[in-house]
């Protein structure tokens, strides 16, 4: 079967894409994504050198807003479910990212991030009232370009689903250790 020339000269541009796009997913996670999340993980550590392990009160506001007020914001007050929750939402927020932006099993991070963005999107609406929040979740196919919800994390997962198929590039951790990792 023979290939039209349209096709034949497309083939460069396709080869270049598989090799460019994964480097600038994670050059633009990095620049736009990788501090966002790692100081908001720093807003969660509790004191001293296991503060992961004992994440701060604000931690569980932010994650559990209607539990926590529903315990008078008493931490005491709350399960092992929602210690784990909080703690494994907090570590995620730092190892994820760094798995990126470095290129280590970037696939799986790259999943997880996206998991971790809806679980963030529905804790805002619901947990935190934005959804009475006008302009916070945004509607597609609007004017409008800047809601935080549906716009913004629109490209946030975007972003992430490029690396979730096309691996993390060249440039990475991962083609060293799995050379047939595209």
């Amino acid at each position: 079967m023979t290939t039209s020339p349209l096709s034949q000269m497309a083939d460069p541009i396709n080869r270049a894409g598989d090799e460019v796009l994964p480097i600038l997913a994670r050059l633009t996670f990095a620049g736009v994504l990788f501090m966002y999340y790692w100081n908001s993980g720093l807003t969660k550590l509790g004191d001293g050198i296991f503060g992961i392990l004992q994440p701060s009160s604000g931690a569980y506001v932010q994650i559990f807003p209607k539990a926590m007020e529903a315990a008078g914001y008493d931490t005491s007050q709350l399960t092992v479910f929602h210690w784990a929750v909080v703690t494994g939402g907090t570590i995620a927020e730092f190892v994820l990212p760094v798995l990126i932006v470095i290129g280590l099993f970037t696939r799986m991070a790259a999943v997880g991030m996206i998991g971790f963005i809806i679980v963030q999107s529905l804790t805002d609406l619901y947990g935190h009232g934005g959804i009475a929040h006008e302009g916070t979740l945004g509607a597609w196919f609007d004017r409008m370009s800047d809601a935080l919800i549906l716009d913004q994390r629109a490209f946030w997962v975007l972003c992430l689903l490029i690396l979730v198929f096309k691996g993390a590039g060249t440039l990475s951790i991962d083609r060293g250790l799995f050379r047939s990792a595209p």
